[in-house]
């Protein structure tokens, strides 16, 4: 069977903002006392929602990470976004072209998903009840539950489906759910590792930009 919906993560395929958090988690973490790098988090928790990432560090720190501090990386990350953020190079022409179904499953909440589509002005191409967060579900990647509840909602045999993903953890979830997904590397945030590590994780090609997207849909 052919391809019959396109499943796209935001943060770092969609919208480059990845670097933009990362940068400030790890400033804000730094001060606390939570000692972490940007390497630590784009390796480790890039594709986690951030719920789990903060889960993580608790448990490596043994103290919990202050709820106030959360939400002031929550609050300073989407303070940030109307100055710095912009869609990844190439998605906007990508998603003008696209003719398929397409959704987007990401691990942030569904308010920054909205925010950072809007801002970098791909709102347009996605309908907001297709539009699906971590939060929807009662795992986040890498469990496969976001990606089959995309599914379901048009409804879509998983099967038919292809995830464009910029993490092991997304790409892990993909696989587990049962669809072809694609490793994407054209983030602001990528590491010269990241392909492997895509790779690595099962993606069934790991690609740099959108047109290569293109081809493969």
């Amino acid at each position: 069977m052919g391809i019959e919906l396109v499943v796209f993560d935001c943060d770092g395929v969609l919208v480059d903002s990845e670097a933009i958090v990362i940068e400030l988690e790890a400033e804000l973490l730094n001060e606390a006392g939570f000692a972490v790098t940007v390497d630590d988090i784009a390796s480790r928790f890039v594709g986690l929602s951030h719920g789990d990432m903060m889960t993580t560090l608790a448990s490596e720190h043994g103290r919990p990470v202050p709820a106030e501090l959360e939400q002031r990386i929550r609050d300073e990350s989407i303070a940030a976004f109307p100055g710095r953020l912009e869609a990844v190079a190439g998605m906007p022409e990508l998603l003008a072209g696209l003719e398929l179904p397409r959704c987007v499953a990401s691990s942030s909440d569904l308010d920054r998903v909205r925010l950072s589509l809007d801002i970098a002005g791909l709102a347009q191409f996605f309908d907001p009840e297709y539009i699906y967060s971590a939060h929807m579900v009662q795992r986040g990647k890498p469990a496969p539950d976001l990606f089959l509840h995309a599914a379901a909602q048009y409804p879509v045999d998983p099967a038919n489906c292809l995830v464009i993903e910029d993490s092991p953890h997304g790409v892990s979830a993909a696989i587990a759910a049962g669809m072809a997904v694609v490793g994407f590397v054209g983030g602001k945030h990528a590491r010269p590792t990241l392909v492997e590590r895509l790779a690595s994780a099962g993606a069934d090609r790991v690609v740099e930009h959108p047109s290569e997207l293109q081809d493969l849909i």
